[in-house]
């Protein structure tokens, strides 16, 4: 059957299409994918393409997956918390390095101290590792500013990162994320320093994609968040919630009530806060990463969430606090191993689920023709194995919008 000619065809390999309602990782039965331009343009036999491709690579069976999307971190920041670890493993709890001075405000200083292009360099090694390791898309949020100046130089920075490298980057504001020591007492002061003042300036600077922010007990109460909710809500912005990592404080009720793009961590959720997410169809980011560096014991009700049927992503959290990763492969284990999660669920949360989390599922994470180009292709016999191994990295290419 004669096609279009395509820039790239791929020959002998094995598709995990990661499509649900059908075989099991999306498994087409096909051999071949083309692309043209930064597009999937077709998926079938290889006969059916054959002669009409610029460009034939034979995969000798490899497997392609869509490319993975790591749909929250914090990997623009400077500094470290080597110490803290070690308070952590000393006994110390999360709460405990915060209110020392630790914690997040720690690296808040460092954010601060740091020029954009100091904080850049200290960012770019984080950003190869994940391509290296299959990512195509990376949400990267602010919040080691704490203030205006400091949380437009770290976005401005996520932007540079996307446009010297092949991946995309989605900026989220994440202004409130703890409370500056400059409000120490006063965090409606600060809150409405941010929804008055931080998000109109930055979002008509055309700098985010979405916003975010912590709602606990040593950050924001739900009433606060609700306020910032509103203000995004008004300016038309996506919104994403760290909700009930330490606590049950109804975020991810909040967030559903909002029609959140994801509720993260969620170790604490009850029922009433999945039915939420199922109804307004959140997603739920599961970050095994920081469960595992904070040895903490809840853990996210994994089954609530496959009853309610509420898409369940994965991501590194790669942060400097508590989890300092750039590894998915890793947390896709840590996921199966803590959590109970399935090598297909874990897959389905660095690919398909991690597009919903950033509302990007028209455009990528799986394999269909029409969408984005956006491919992993792994050197490996099965996609559990993906999951399987600990922080292996079996990655044999990528390509991102057609290109490798």
């Amino acid at each position: 059957m004669a096609t279009k000619t395509c820039d790239t065809l791929f020959i002998n390999a094995r598709l995990a299409t990661m499509t649900p309602g059908g075989e099991p990782y999306g498994v087409a039965n096909a051999d071949a994918l083309t692309l043209t331009g930064d597009r999937i343009s077709g998926i079938g036999q290889a006969e059916e393409f054959s002669g009409n491709a610029t460009n034939i690579i034979d995969l000798e069976g490899r497997w392609i997956t869509p490319g993975l999307i790591d749909c929250h971190t914090h990997l623009v920041h400077a500094g470290n918390r080597a110490q803290e670890f070690e308070m952590g493993l000393n006994g110390a709890s999360y709460e405990e390095i915060a209110a020392a001075g630790g914690g997040i405000l720690s690296t808040v200083k460092a954010t601060r101290d740091a020029s954009e292009s100091e904080l850049a360099a200290e960012s770019q090694p984080r950003l190869q590792a994940m391509i290296k390791a299959g990512v195509t898309t990376v949400e990267i949020k602010s919040g080691y500013g704490l203030d205006l100046e400091t949380e437009m130089k770290m976005l401005e920075v996520a932007k540079q990162l996307g446009e010297i490298n092949l991946v995309r980057v989605q900026k989220t504001f994440l202004g409130a994320h703890a409370l500056p020591e400059e409000f120490a007492g006063n965090s409606d002061g600060y809150m409405a320093k941010v929804i008055h003042e931080m998000l109109p300036t930055i979002h008509a600077l055309g700098l985010i994609d979405a916003i975010d922010a912590f709602c606990e007990k040593i950050a924001f109460s739900e009433e606060q968040v609700r306020q910032l909710f509103k203000a995004a809500d008004r300016l038309g912005l996506p919104i994403k919630l760290h909700a009930e990592q330490l606590s049950n404080q109804n975020g991810a009720e909040l967030a559903a009530h909002f029609r959140a793009l994801s509720a993260d961590h969620l170790e604490y959720i009850d029922e009433k806060g999945v039915k939420e997410m199922a109804k307004s169809g959140t997603v739920a980011v599961i970050l095994p990463g920081a469960f595992y560096y904070l040895r903490e014991t809840r853990k996210p009700p994994i089954e609530l969430f496959r009853e309610y049927r509420v898409p369940m992503a994965l991501a590194t959290d790669c942060n400097p606090g508590s989890s300092p990763t750039t590894n998915p492969q890793l947390m896709m284990n840590m996921a199966a191993i803590l959590f109970r999660m399935t090598p297909e669920e874990a897959l389905a949360g660095f690919t398909r689920n991690g597009a919903a989390a950033l509302g990007l599922s028209s455009e990528i994470g799986t394999l269909e023709v029409g969408k984005r180009a956006d491919l992993a292709i792994w050197d490996i016999d099965h996609p559990s194995e993906l999951t399987q191994a600990i922080g292996s990295n079996p990655l044999y290419s990528r390509y991102y919008g057609g290109q490798s």
